[in-house]
């Protein structure tokens, strides 16, 4: 069986008071990379090339190791959601962080 992986932006935030209290730009506003419902699909050879420009570095720093399980074939998070095949992380900037939701996707043979 093959895996391929399912990357879709559940939802963007951004923290207009916190940004307005320790950032340069406090009028940076919310991740210019991502929008509400942008989804990448994925197969084990565009793992390694999806920071070609197509996703932000610092949120595939912050996920990619949950879209590699999934890739594998392996269970994201067993016994944490509802379904072992799914993930919901974010990325790590605490003033406009983006929710993404990564799902397992099995292929037969």
């Amino acid at each position: 069986m093959q895996h391929h992986c399912k990357i879709t932006v559940l939802d963007t935030k951004v923290f207009l008071d916190l940004q307005s209290a320790y950032l340069a730009d406090p009028q940076a506003g919310a991740c210019p990379v991502f929008q509400t419902g942008d989804t990448f699909l994925l197969d084990g050879d565009d793992f390694w090339h999806l920071m070609d420009g197509k996703f932000c570095a610092e949120a595939w720093d912050c996920i990619s190791r949950y879209v590699y399980a999934a890739l594998q074939g392996g269970s994201i998070m067993r016994g944490w959601t509802n379904n072992e095949k799914e993930m919901i992380a974010c990325c790590n900037d605490g003033t406009r962080p983006v929710i993404f939701k990564i799902e397992r996707i099995d292929i037969p043979d």
